[in-house]
């Protein structure tokens, strides 16, 4: 220790930053000592440059000091992990006093000649005292984390607890006691969960997480209903194995976030996803470009091998019954090309080779350029095929048919006519299975692919749940619980329907490379404007249970704004003011549709409603823009715009005064955001239908204005319409809490158990 006022540390080793919270709170202390290094790399400074130096070693010190309280603080409140903890803060404390002492200006002598000090440098002895430091803070933020690994797995213990009592009741009273607590603790570990889910580094992880949250939001109000049909009809088997699926998925989903969370490695959830087509395409174009760096790092035979096994997994395509003729035939063809080309290479590959080459040779050039068009055209062709099915299934199945079928089926009491529309519904859940399967393939990412898979297991699931709950309605019609019970089902598959095509329209944006989130509109309050209003409200945030409340409406928010963006890239001029002012209104929406899912920049009802007025005022600039536009119309024409535009300034107008409008109470500010978001669809909606025929008129009156022009005055129109494409957004699965769905709502009719 003589070389240094510190030792050596073994905390380097081992320690691996897996939050966000952990590494944001090293960045500001990683560029301190950075700057302390770099500057003893400098004998001579001034004695402002000394003074500064000083100040921030200083400063190092005591926010160490404080830091390694705190620290000693949590030791003393867990026992388990009192001694690592102590370890830890001592070292960080004798790193941070050290750093004071290396900085200390008392001992530097002055230079006569130009006025600045000379320090006698000890850089390795400040470099040995910061890696002590950056290794023992990370070390008690480890440790920290582990308080918070260990909250959640005690949170869902109590739940597993509460569960199982739940699953044991056999009265009516004692069910409604136990599942007010369970719902309690449901909401504790959705908001525990939630902040891990966004405090994840890695994506997989998230999307993992997000997964088994997704379930666990669903699951709830399924055990709800079905334990109470349960209860009704305690002879009834439907009913039993009804409620016995929806238990097994609710603890197979817990087991699922704390493995997650603690990484244990089991043999159910931490199974290896399916091999999937992109990513068999990515590494064999990865091994075929590394030929122009190395032509011996792999034989021909293995890269031959490769592709094989990669044309192998398009048999999920080709094998399918319900891909067409011309599709499987489309997609042979490419493979074939892509053999073809791939045995040309190997042929100028082994000439390489035969000749000692220490590059690729021309030929191989050309055969590494044909061979990765020809597998970038199959990736192409498969997406194709999986889009266009997946789109094609979720337009027929909008419709619900099956779903409307069974209610009625069951509520008439016809155990025939219900099996015949089980088997219409099982064929649907086998089409979607597969098609998730098939998107899986195409996704384009380890976050998507393991969204696929969830939406493949919930089809799965739910149908025969959905088959089993219309079963126990047609064995008992008159029963209001089990009617309640296969709503509750239906709409579980409804908005699954939903969330699949989000996930159809990410994976779009991700094969054109639209990758990152949605572009904010950034609208927030500012000191001094747009605050009149607001002076004496006061800023809430919504609790979990609002949020989900929210939920179904903000995804209708979500889904209309993309499809406004989808309008707006069909125009030509993209500077056009109908353009621009409806990419700011979807831009907008999309903040609020942020908002239900407790994401996004704004943050409390406050912001909420500001950006509700901000909105209302570009959608009647946007109203103004319309007038505009429609002076070149006829007549016909004209109405037709003018009357959507009419639509458009009500809602417009409505939106605003109810932003502007000061409301007192929790549930008056609810309603008040619930009506905000209701208003804000009902603009995009008139905002959907505006634009598609915008354009068509636009386009209409281009044309024939072109006819007329000039030449020169054509080209000057061409190039002032040059089409910019704004990128696309990639959803990340997070979300700030699942919830417990309209809780109060069911519990207040529990005690409503029919007498019949």
């Amino acid at each position: 220790m003589a070389s240094s006022p510190c030792g050596n540390s073994n905390f380097d080793s081992g320690l691996e930053i897996k939050t966000r919270s952990v590494e944001q709170t090293l960045i500001p202390l990683v560029s301190q000592i950075t700057t302390l290094i770099n500057h003893k790399d400098k004998p001579k400074k001034s004695e402002r440059t000394l003074a500064a130096i000083h100040r921030v070693g200083q400063a190092v010190s005591v926010a160490v000091g404080r830091f390694v309280a705190v620290g000693e603080a949590i030791a003393t409140e867990n026992q388990e992990l009192k001694d690592e903890m102590g370890q830890a803060c001592f070292e960080a404390r004798r790193a941070g006093d050290a750093i004071a002492q290396l900085t200390d200006v008392g001992s530097v002598l002055p230079s006569q000649s130009d006025g600045c000090v000379t320090v006698f440098s000890d850089r390795t002895g400040m470099v040995k005292a910061a890696r002590l430091l950056l290794s023992s803070v990370t070390k008690v933020l480890v440790l920290a984390d582990r308080i918070v690994i260990k909250q959640i797995i005690t949170s869902r213990n109590k739940v597993l607890v509460t569960l199982d009592h739940l699953e044991r009741v056999s009265t009516f009273q004692e069910f409604v006691q136990i599942f007010s607590q369970f719902g309690n603790e449901m909401v504790e570990f959705a908001h525990l969960t939630g902040d891990r889910q966004n405090d994840l580094k890695d994506e997989k992880k998230k999307a993992r997480m997000a997964a088994a949250r997704a379930v666990l939001e669903k699951c709830t109000m399924m055990l709800l209903t079905a334990s109470k049909t349960c209860l009704r009809h305690p002879d009834c088997e439907s009913a039993r194995i009804n409620k016995d699926a929806v238990f097994h998925r609710m603890r197979c989903a817990l087991e699922q976030v704390i493995e997650i969370v603690t990484e244990a490695r089991s043999c159910g959830e931490n199974k290896i996803l399916p091999a999937s087509i992109y990513n068999g395409i990515k590494d064999f174009k990865s091994s075929v470009e590394c030929l122009r760096e190395n032509l011996y790092s792999s034989s021909p035979q293995s890269v031959g091998s490769q592709l094989e096994a990669l044309v192998e997994r398009t048999e999920d395509f080709t094998d399918s019954a319900y891909t067409s003729h011309e599709q499987r035939q489309a997609i042979l063809s490419v493979c074939q090309l892509a053999r073809q080309d791939t045995q040309q290479l190997m042929n100028a590959w082994i000439e390489a080779q035969s000749v000692h080459a220490k590059e690729a040779t021309e030929d191989m050039e050309v055969a590494i350029l044909k061979t990765c068009q020809s597998v970038s055209e199959l990736r192409r062709e498969l997406h194709k095929v999986a889009v266009g099915r997946a789109s094609d299934l979720l337009k027929v199945h909008g419709e619900q048919l099956p779903l409307r079928a069974l209610k009625a089926a069951g509520a008439e009491g016809n155990l025939e006519a219900v099996a015949e529309y089980s088997r219409t519904l099982t064929e649907q859940k086998e089409q979607l299975v597969e098609t998730c399967r098939l998107l899986c393939h195409v996704s384009g990412s380890e976050p998507l692919e393991i969204t696929c898979v969830h939406a493949e297991e919930t089809f799965h699931v739910i149908g025969p749940q959905i088959m089993s709950a219309a079963q126990t309605l047609a064995l008992h019609p008159s029963s209001k619980i089990a009617k309640e019970n296969l709503e509750v089902f239906c709409e579980a598959w409804e908005s699954q329907l939903c969330d699949m095509a989000l996930l159809l329209r990410e994976i779009n944006d991700v094969f054109e490379g639209r990758r990152g989130d949605k572009r904010p509109y950034l609208s927030l309050p500012r000191p001094g404007k747009h605050l009149v209003n607001l002076k004496t409200a006061k800023a809430v945030k919504l609790d979990a249970e609002e949020q989900t409340s929210m939920a179904k409406l903000g995804l209708e928010i979500r889904l209309l704004s993309s499809d406004v963006d989808t309008e707006v890239e069909k125009w030509e001029e993209q500077e056009h003011d109908i353009v621009r002012q409806s990419q700011s209104l979807a831009s907008m929406a999309y903040n609020m549709y942020l908002f239900t899912r407790g994401e996004g920049l704004l943050k409390t009802t406050l912001d909420l409603f500001h950006q509700a007025e901000v909105l209302s005022e570009e959608g009647l600039q946007l109203c103004t823009a319309l007038r505009t536009f429609s002076t070149q119309l006829v007549d016909e024409e004209k109405s037709a715009v003018m009357t959507e535009m009419e639509k458009l300034v009500a809602l417009c107008q409505q939106l605003q005064m109810g932003a502007k409008t000061p409301v007192q109470g929790k549930t008056a500010t609810f309603q008040k955001v619930d009506s905000s978001i209701q208003t804000t669809r009902g603009i995009l909606a008139v905002v959907l239908s505006l634009l598609p025929f915008c354009n068509k008129l636009n386009k209409k009156y281009k044309s024939e204005r072109s006819s007329l022009g000039s030449p020169h005055d054509w080209r000057e129109r061409q190039d002032a319409s040059t089409p910019v494409k704004e990128e696309g957004a990639l959803n990340s699965m997070s979300s700030n809490g699942f919830g417990v769905k309209s809780l109060e709502q069911h519990m207040a009719g529990l005690n409503l158990l029919e007498s019949k």
